[in-house]
């Protein structure tokens, strides 16, 4: 009765895992091969603010600001808030150009709460458009130009292409690391793309119209804050845009405690809006008849690729430890046992399902 409770269990944890292996294997197949959609651009170029949260950025910062500051406008901004730093990144971004706000906050602390203070700075002269940037990436080619036009052209959040490189001499993880990264967040969002569906936000490389951006709830210790703000926009009737042509990238930490510490959070965080979120926009998809919503719960329960594997790996090898492999065939099904391939009645794996069918 045990073994067979398992099994149910089993099955039951194999039919929910098809579902988001299905999603990633029409993701793959239509970034392949669906045909492209192209973004229209806005014919005029939109007042940028560009926001900067940073947290103890100083060996970067400064690069990060001047690169920004190449793809601006006189009437353009970029603004750095520095949150909860002990060193000099305020400084080090002045020095580069940028304005700079500092805020100190011992319990509210985190990226949400950065953000919601840059945009109350950003409210006194407020832009066309506002793109947030993290502290650590740097920009393709007219990256803020692209995705800000885009964003006033469809009226939509759009989502820049966001890329982690392996460093110099990282060694084979942190490749198997880069290959993760790239199926998440080029090959997967592009194949919603041409089928015409929304996309997650990424964190970096996020641009928004000063009315979407000034009224969403950002304030919050959330441990992903760009999926919750993703989702909380696609309810509001404002799904996130993928744009591929535009690019951001960054680089993963040089030492294995700081991967290691990196996709746990990204991992607990995902982990914790397919909780909490999933069922909701299938419950919002079905009420409103929504195919955006129902794309994007889709999206989302699409767990981390390497806890995909091992889950789906997980599963399939305690459906055979169970003696599961037997159950599909009887005496009066498959003539041949599914483990070893011979007579059903010729090795001991067909001769106990024959006569467990049988009694």
């Amino acid at each position: 009765m045990i073994i067979v409770l398992l099994q149910m269990m089993l099955l039951a944890g194999l039919v929910l895992l098809a579902v988001p292996v299905l999603v990633l294997l029409v993701q793959v197949l239509c970034a392949r091969w669906a045909a492209p959609r192209s973004a229209a651009l806005s014919a005029t170029r939109p007042r940028i603010a560009v926001l900067v949260p940073a947290h103890n950025e100083a060996g970067g910062i400064g690069e990060v600001v001047a690169g920004i500051r190449r793809q601006l406008l006189a009437a353009d901004r970029v603004l750095v808030v520095a949150d909860n730093c002990s060193d000099h990144t305020a400084h080090i971004a002045r020095e580069a150009g940028a304005e700079v706000t500092e805020r100190f906050h011992d319990e509210l602390r985190g990226k949400g709460y950065a953000l919601d203070h840059g945009i109350r700075q950003l409210a006194e002269d407020a832009p066309d458009v506002v793109i947030i940037v993290d502290a650590d990436c740097y920009l393709g080619a007219q990256a803020l130009e692209t995705i800000a036009r885009t964003c006033v052209q469809s009226n939509r959040p759009v989502q820049a292409l966001y890329l982690m490189h392996a460093p110099e001499g990282g060694g084979p993880m942190r490749k198997i690391a880069e290959f993760a990264w790239l199926v998440k967040n080029l090959v997967r969002p592009l194949g919603f793309q041409k089928l015409g569906q929304p996309c997650q936000l990424m964190g970096t490389g996020m641009a928004f119209t000063w009315q979407q951006i000034s009224q969403a709830n950002l304030a919050t210790g959330h441990i992903v804050e760009d999926m919750k703000l993703g989702v909380d926009l696609a309810e509001a009737g404002q799904p996130p845009l993928f744009c591929p042509e535009a690019m951001v990238y960054s680089f993963f930490p040089s030492s294995d405690s700081g991967v290691s510490t990196q996709r746990t959070r990204w991992e607990h965080g995902h982990l914790s809006v397919i909780q909490s979120y999933v069922p909701r926009l299938l419950g919002g998809a079905v009420t409103h008849r929504n195919a955006a919503l129902a794309a994007l719960a889709l999206d989302l329960s699409v767990p981390p690729l390497a806890l995909l594997v091992m889950l789906v790996v997980l599963a399939w090898g305690g459906m055979r430890l169970s003696g599961w492999h037997g159950a599909w065939y009887g005496p009066c099904c498959w003539p041949a046992c599914w483990w070893c391939r011979s007579p059903s009645r010729s090795c001991w794996h067909g001769r106990a399902m024959v006569a467990r069918s049988s009694a």
